[in-house]
């Protein structure tokens, strides 16, 4: 494994963890109107610490790129899930509450799963599936399994919600990274023009702004920790599923490895769900204050 990848990744999970505590911080002062609208992203432009959120997520979202474009999908996103470590650093901060059992457990099932999954997968390049159709089904059942989930989220408004819109956000995240592999290797093969003439950044660009939406929705109806588990934990397998399905990322198949990487990621899943479901995970601030923390200054 590249020492410049894990660097990578790792820098852009940090960034990307503190910026959505940030915004879910920002989010959940935004008036209830503002459901899957795009009015809720107008709202929130206008609270200093969204904005700051957004930077760090960026500043994430960039060296995600860059790691993408250096390693194997299947090598960086689990890498990436490791974002929930930082959140729930600084939300220990914000909180103040100790680490407790379970949030060491957690800890522990978070990284070493990633460890397990890597170690045990050897994740490494290969040749990429040429079948347009096969690229089209797996984008297909991913971009419709977000449509679903966000169709019933809106049903279900304030009760399941939360968890619905961050599973779509999720998948629509997985799919945006494989994406960026894409555009950046048209990038390195023919320069600028030839990713511009591709529809790839144009579908990076559009998944982006709807998981951003879906995201702030969620953060905006419940606690962090209803929302961004499901996240976290639905991203990473989106793109591995890519990454394996038609980007041409190869790992080990015998009986031993494919155990081990099922355990990894049953670990990861697990140390999520347990972070997430910490009493440090901050619930927002109260919606007595929406109205004055949204108004101009």
């Amino acid at each position: 494994m590249s020492v410049l990848v894990l660097i990578l990744a790792v820098s852009a999970a940090c960034c990307l963890g503190f910026g959505f505590v940030l915004q879910q911080n920002a989010a959940q002062q935004a008036p209830l109107s503002d459901f899957l609208s795009p009015r809720l992203l107008l709202d929130l432009m206008k609270v200093p610490r969204w904005l700051g959120g957004i930077g760090l997520m960026v500043a994430g979202m960039i060296l995600g790129a860059i790691a993408l474009g250096k390693g194997e999908i299947s090598l960086v996103e689990p890498l990436l899930a490791t974002n929930l470590l930082f959140a729930f650093a600084l939300s220990r901060h914000q909180t103040k509450h100790k680490l407790s059992h379970q949030g060491a457990t957690g800890l522990a099932l978070l990284a070493g799963g990633v460890t397990m999954f890597i170690v045990a997968g050897q994740p490494r390049s290969g040749t990429a599936v040429d079948s347009p159709l096969r690229h089209w089904l797996i984008i297909g059942v991913m971009l419709g399994s977000a449509l679903i989930l966000t169709t019933y989220a809106k049903r279900s408004r304030l009760t399941w919600a939360p968890v619905l819109l961050a599973l779509a956000a999720g998948l629509l995240y997985g799919v945006q990274d494989a994406l960026t592999r894409v555009s950046g290797q048209r990038f390195g093969a023919g320069g600028l023009t030839d990713v511009l003439t591709g529809w790839q950044p144009y579908g990076v660009l559009v998944l982006g702004v709807t998981g951003l939406i879906l995201v702030q929705s969620a953060f905006e109806t419940a606690p962090l920790r209803m929302s961004l588990p499901a996240l976290t934990a639905a991203q990473p397998l989106a793109g591995i599923l890519c990454g394996v399905g038609f980007l041409g990322d190869q790992l080990r198949t015998d009986t031993g490895a494919l155990a081990w990487e099922a355990a990894g990621l049953a670990a990861v899943v697990v140390g999520i769900v347990l972070l997430g479901l910490h009493p440090a995970m901050p619930r927002g601030m109260s919606k007595e204050s929406t109205a004055r923390d949204l108004q101009p200054h």
